[in-house]
């Protein structure tokens, strides 16, 4: 167990996690500001365009590259500054940092260290979104982005399906189109919501079934960075898509190689989706079983 009392040592070094404006600038705290003035060096996905951001506030504190694709190594160093004092804040490109960021390993680097985190409140896309959607907000799921590959989009679409929760996505313009057939597919027409260039000034909510939003996509010249609001599962729908529990596992795999034509692998795979078991232990007892 780790107990962190962030303020108990000012002049101990930390870990500042810093929103930044998703696209009106003047969603930026003074908080923020502050902080970024006073930090001993700023991390940031883009230095380029954190450049621009610092610029405008006269900012004047240095930039270091923090990303994907170096975080490996500029990880360890960062840890290595803020154990030998330095307050070292991160910035991505827009929003809070560390979600669906690799912010998050930095994270999880200086707790393991016993650093502390310290995270300021500020913009983010999604909850704006999901609270503008009109959907319930009782309780959410945020998914961020989807994976790319179909089988394995389908895999998590299939795995999320029956979650009473509304659920938060995001989705690249270039994907949406494909994104919202394969949430129609699998999820069936449920109520949901488009929210794009959120906080700027063509900022557009598009709210509607997902067969409404599936059309409204492949007629719009689709631009921007989108949230997708998703309407959570309904008692009776959750009820309608445990069909097999009256199954055993060898007949639920057989059920998808006789009716939907799958090898025995594709069955496996999705008789351990269905049941939110994994496939070694599908395979074991389907073998068992037939054998």
């Amino acid at each position: 167990m780790k107990i962190q009392n962030s303020f108990k040592d000012e002049e101990q070094g930390a870990l500042y996690i810093v929103p930044t404006p998703i696209g009106n600038l003047n969603d930026m705290t003074f908080r923020a500001v502050e902080t970024l003035k006073n930090a001993d060096a700023i991390a940031a996905e883009d230095t380029r365009n954190t450049k621009k951001l610092l610029n405008h506030f006269d900012i004047h504190t240095s930039l270091i590259s923090y990303h994907e694709h170096n975080k490996q190594t500029r990880g360890p160093q960062l840890i290595d500054q803020i154990s030998a004092g330095d307050r070292i804040a991160v910035v991505s490109d827009a929003g809070m940092p560390g979600i669906s960021d690799p912010g998050s390993d930095l994270v999880r680097q200086a707790i393991q260290e016993d650093l502390p985190v310290i995270v300021l409140p500020g913009a983010n896309a999604a909850l704006p979104a999901l609270a503008g959607s009109g959907l319930s907000t009782d309780r959410f799921q945020f998914c961020g982005f989807l994976p790319r590959k179909k089988k394995e989009r389908e895999a998590e679409l299939t795995a999320l399906k029956n979650i009473s929760a509304t659920i938060i996505f995001y989705e690249s313009p270039h994907r949406l189109k494909e994104m919202l057939r394969h949430v129609r597919e699998i999820f069936g027409d449920r109520q949901a919501t488009l929210a794009r260039e959120l906080t700027k000034r063509y900022e557009e909510y598009v709210r509607g079934s997902l067969e409404e939003l599936v059309n409204w996509a492949e007629q719009e010249d689709v631009r921007g960075e989108f949230c997708i609001i998703v309407e959570g599962a309904e008692e009776q729908e959750r009820e309608d898509d445990f069909w097999w529990t009256h199954l055993s596992i060898i007949d639920h795999v057989n059920h998808y190689i006789e009716t939907e034509n799958m090898k025995s692998k594709e069955a496996i795979k999705q008789t351990s989706v269905d049941r939110k078991m994994s496939k070694r232990d599908v395979y074991q007892a389907y073998h068992v079983e037939k054998d």
